[in-house]
């Protein structure tokens, strides 16, 4: 999921501190608590949500935290890896243009 420029970056601390709050809470809703919180409802949601994954707890499929960040590093290094073979494949063809002169 892309990073738009106006969204907040929260400190993992928080995010495992406002989990907990909604955890702990039954009695008051989500909505509440990232009012509270001073959070969008949809990001307190996503979090909780994506504790349960991390704890075992999310439908087949999904994520962990370490497997997303596994992912997001793996895809930058495919895309690296792209752009020099497209690299090294041009070099070969003009090195190879020059040897036939």
């Amino acid at each position: 999921m892309a990073q738009h420029n106006s969204s907040k970056r929260y400190p993992a601390e928080f995010k495992r501190d406002a989990v907990e709050l909604v955890r702990s809470s039954p009695d008051r809703t989500v909505a509440e608590i990232a009012a509270e919180l001073g959070v969008s409802g949809q990001s307190l949601r996503n979090w909780v949500g994506q504790a349960r994954i991390n704890a075992g707890e999310g439908w087949g499929g999904a994520l962990t935290t370490p497997e997303r960040e596994e992912l997001r590093r793996l895809r930058r290094e495919v895309a690296e890896l792209r752009k020099e073979k497209e690299i090294l494949r041009k070099a070969a063809a003009y090195f190879a243009a020059e040897t036939t002169r």
